[in-house]
């Protein structure tokens, strides 16, 4: 059902629903009332669409393809609200994967292999299923590098999962913190505040909408600055990431971003700190620290129209921010930014048929990646089609190692190598 008419039915509805009273005072309202009315009840159907594609990827990340039944634009209308559902981003992580851990090879029990303790308590348990590590009684863990102090880049991208609890008994204050220094100093915490912090972004794991950060803008001042901001989350795994370019720092939730800063110092190292002393109740996972950010004011922002571009141009879209689970075909929740683009402009183009190629580097045997480079592109079709694009036109092929961009020998190389492309036939 088209937007117009959904308007034209709900204004009906209204009218037709008054007493002939009521209905002689509405015409005697003029033009200019009616059409604010109307404007009205499109804003709401908008409103309501937006959340309705939201929903659909929700459902296709828990690997929910099917179809809902009756109208998809009336049941948008009349659904409820899903508060903070992002449908773009332009985050994109960076392209040298520096540090990264998924906790799948860790020994539930134990201290996480990867990391360091700075503080305090941490040790790999299960939740839902799923391995993660908990930090508690004030702990504070910082990645296990070789490389001695400093280490963070010009450009760089943080990224991790963390579980949100919408209820939980005995529970007050909860904060996670993502602390950047601004010192080489690795042998302590930086703190949330004061001269050694560059950014810290507090979020709550627990029931609260409010968050906030603290930065220093390097202006030669020790004290940190601070800002609120409000957004809710829903009981579950949620994914939080970062991008810093040389100095504009910017922070996504699930997609959206929440922080846009122009100016802050340059981090050195980062760290997580819990600052209670609650059991069972913070868990992260799939951190992921990489060099290269987001471009400066959006210039390099993928976009449908940069997906319209690249297929006019050269016949095909090719990107690397459609992420999966180490060894798997599981798609990532922040790969459907990604896989939504190319989604709007299938449907756009609804004659056009279309090969998704699944590409890997050269890690591993033929044996294990031609297979999963297969049931990868398998994956991004299911998805494709969740969103309403027609899978008559779309077809998977798993490509391997064989078909390389870049040198295998280089870690830029093989993350170039691991990509997806889409071709037009």
């Amino acid at each position: 059902m088209e937007r117009k008419t959904i308007i034209a039915v709900l204004t009906l509805l209204l009218v037709g629903s008054a007493d002939s009273s009521a209905q002689g005072f509405l015409g005697g309202l003029g033009k200019k009332v009616l059409e604010r009315a109307k404007q009205k009840v499109e804003e709401k159907v908008e409103q309501k669409v937006d959340e309705k594609v939201g929903k659909a990827a929700d459902r296709i990340l828990n690997g929910d393809f099917g179809t809902s039944d009756g109208d998809a634009a009336a049941e948008a209308a009349a659904g409820e609200a899903d508060p903070q559902t992002a449908t773009s981003s332009d985050f994109k992580r960076g392209s040298v994967v520096m540090f990264e851990d998924d906790v799948t090879g860790e020994t539930v029990g134990e201290f996480p292999s990867k990391w360091d303790l700075l503080d305090g308590g941490a040790e790999v348990k299960t939740i839902g299923g799923q391995k993660a590590i908990e930090v508690t009684d004030n702990g504070v863990i910082t990645p296990l590098l070789k490389q001695e102090g400093a280490y963070l880049p010009e450009e760089f991208t943080i990224e991790y999962d963390f579980y949100y609890w919408a209820q939980k008994d005995d529970v007050g204050l909860n904060d996670l913190k993502l602390c950047l220094a601004n010192d080489a100093d690795r042998s302590s915490w930086s703190g949330d505040n004061g001269s050694r912090a560059a950014f810290v972004l507090v979020h709550g794991v627990c029931d609260t909408p409010d968050q906030h950060y603290a930065f220093n803008n390097g202006s030669g001042s020790d004290e940190t600055r601070e800002a609120g901001f409000t957004h809710q989350f829903k009981q579950g795994w949620h994914h939080v990431a970062l991008s810093f370019n040389k100095r504009a720092l910017k922070v996504y939730f699930d997609g959206k971003r929440v922080v846009n800063l122009p100016r802050v110092q340059q981090p050195t190292w980062f760290s997580f700190q819990v600052p209670y002393e609650y059991t069972n109740l913070t868990f992260i996972r799939n951190v992921v620290l990489a060099k290269g950010a987001v471009e400066l004011y959006d210039r390099n922002a993928q976009d449908l129209s940069a997906v319209e571009k690249a297929i006019a141009e050269t016949g095909k879209f090719v990107t690397n921010n459609i992420l999966f689970d180490t060894g798997k075909a599981t798609l990532k929740q922040e790969s459907m930014i990604e896989i939504m683009r190319v989604a709007d402009y299938m449907k756009k183009n609804p004659t056009a048929r279309f090969e998704v190629q699944g590409h890997t580097d050269n890690q591993g045997s033929d044996k294990i990646n031609d297979p999963l480079s297969q049931q990868r592109a398998e994956a991004i079709v299911k998805a494709l089609e969740g969103l309403g694009v027609d899978g008559f036109n779309l077809k998977a092929v798993g490509k391997g190692s064989h078909e390389p961009v870049a040198d295998n020998s280089t870690e830029e190389g093989r993350a170039k190598n691991r990509r997806v492309e889409f071709v037009k036939k």
